[in-house]
């Protein structure tokens, strides 16, 4: 490949991974659906080459499974796959918060308090449905977490929690489509933030871990149920 073809298949590459990325997340591409380059590349308007190397990716990732055989597939949900996202997710998250509080300036401050307040006006405004469906308050909530952690110096480990944050992503979507009640989460969000604003160190990094966990415990009885159902 030339640099001009490199150059222009970059961005479609990057258009591509975003869209079936986004899809995935939200469900719109169903757990363990053929992903077959030919369709997806007359949905998007794209050409075979940006697709094939989006899937490679989002299979580094681990929301597609890719077989040398057969092709692309949306990775599969599963119980175990999830206790292992959260465990690496407590594992990770709380050493980046833990990091973000002995690093971050009044730059990290400022962007924690506003992130936390664009997530709160976000609440106030939805009704009683799961928040985890409205792709307004996924992305407050997102970039909430990021922002806790995001004084980190290790820019590895903020890429592989990006990456974990995003495959739960999918699971917590999953789970609000078969939650009996609908779960909202201020006043989580608000005692992590006071703690990491006020440089609490195992105080914030406790809270953070009961809010991994205790969305790990919900996540589960969402599948069990499900699961319960199909046989």
């Amino acid at each position: 490949m030339d640099s001009n073809t490199a150059e222009n298949t970059g961005p479609l590459i990057d258009v591509a991974l975003s869209r079936m990325k986004t899809a995935i997340i939200r469900g719109e591409l169903a757990p363990d659906t053929r992903l077959k380059v030919e369709s997806l590349s007359k949905a998007y308007g794209l050409s075979s080459s940006p697709i094939r190397e989006a899937l490679n990716r989002l299979a580094q990732d681990g929301i597609v499974r890719a077989t040398e055989n057969r092709g692309f597939w949306v990775a599969p949900i599963s119980v175990d796959d999830f206790r292992d996202i959260s465990r690496l997710r407590v594992l990770l998250e709380r050493e980046a918060l833990v990091d973000s509080i002995e690093h971050g300036d009044e730059e990290w401050e400022v962007s924690v308090l506003t992130a936390f307040h664009r997530l709160s006006l976000m609440e106030k405004k939805l009704d009683a449905g799961p928040v985890a469906l409205d792709d307004n308050w996924s992305d407050r909530h997102r970039a909430f977490h990021m922002a806790l952690l995001s004084a980190t110096p290790s820019p590895l480990l903020t890429g592989m929690i990006a990456s974990l944050f995003d495959r739960a992503e999918r699971y917590r979507r999953y789970s609000a489509m078969h939650r009996l009640e609908p779960r909202h989460k201020n006043n989580e969000h608000e005692a992590l933030m006071k703690a990491a604003i006020g440089r609490e160190k195992e105080k914030a990094a406790n809270l953070l871990q009961k809010h991994i966990e205790g969305t790990l415990g919900r996540i589960v009885g969402a599948l069990e149920r499900q699961a319960a159902t199909v046989q």
